[in-house]
């Protein structure tokens, strides 16, 4: 079975597995029980994964929940991030990005892959009202663009930090400053929101940093660290 294969292959890459379960009113029971530091869930388990996100944060609020399915609409992506899902990864991921995802959330990070961001923003309307849109994206500093290159490729402030030679609270209070500016309240809408602006810019408009301009090439998970 697939749950039988990610504990495997988790477990091989050393994380402990505390409990598995196969429903929705399971993953609520586990959360209560046995507190892991992260719940993998699908969308589509028995009883409803989305549905178990509201009962599970009722009873346990820091509980950090990664959804690992096979949907990838963005009614279901933005459903499980407004209703406190940590992460939205789809099944075809492979064990060692899976692994470095869970860790990067681990760490306090949120994450969905660059792949299904632009589902997110078409089912959110997030590319609405342009010009004050524009106008926010003016405001950030090229430190904070050379920032937001690194997130909208789904990189993590620990990684961020390593490959602009900072340290990981510079990073951190980069994104703090991005998150007002924006006016959002997660680096996911953040990257959304940036990766818009670099497909859409015009000659005139914004540039942003060089690195989104390769983000198709570069790999849709976290890299190891």
């Amino acid at each position: 079975m697939f749950r039988e294969g990610v504990s495997r292959s988790l477990s091989e890459l050393g994380f402990e597995i505390v409990a598995e379960g196969s429903t929705g009113d399971e993953a609520v029971m586990i959360a209560v029980t046995q507190r892991p530091d992260i719940l993998l869930m699908d969308i589509s388990m028995p009883g409803g994964g989305l549905d178990a996100l509201a009962p599970i944060l009722d009873e346990c609020p820091d509980q950090k929940i990664v959804m690992l399915t096979v949907s990838e609409t963005g009614e279901d992506i933005r459903r499980a991030l407004q209703s406190g899902a940590k992460g939205y990864v789809p099944k075809g991921v492979g064990s060692r990005d899976l692994a470095d995802v869970l860790r990067s959330i681990a760490g306090g990070e949120s994450y969905v892959s660059p792949s299904l961001s632009a589902k997110i923003l078409a089912d959110t309307g997030a590319a609405s009202n342009e010009s004050s849109q524009g106008e926010q994206l003016e405001e950030l500093t090229s430190r904070e663009r050379e920032v937001l290159d690194l997130v909208a490729i789904g990189l993590s402030n620990k990684q961020i930090a390593r490959q602009l030679d900072l340290h990981e609270k510079t990073v951190k209070h980069h994104m703090t400053r991005i998150f007002a500016k924006l006016q959002v309240s997660n680096r996911t809408t953040a990257a959304i929101i940036w990766r818009e602006a670099a497909q859409s810019r015009t000659s005139g408009g914004l540039e942003p940093g060089s690195l989104v301009a390769s983000a198709v090439a570069s790999s849709p998970f976290l890299q190891g660290s």
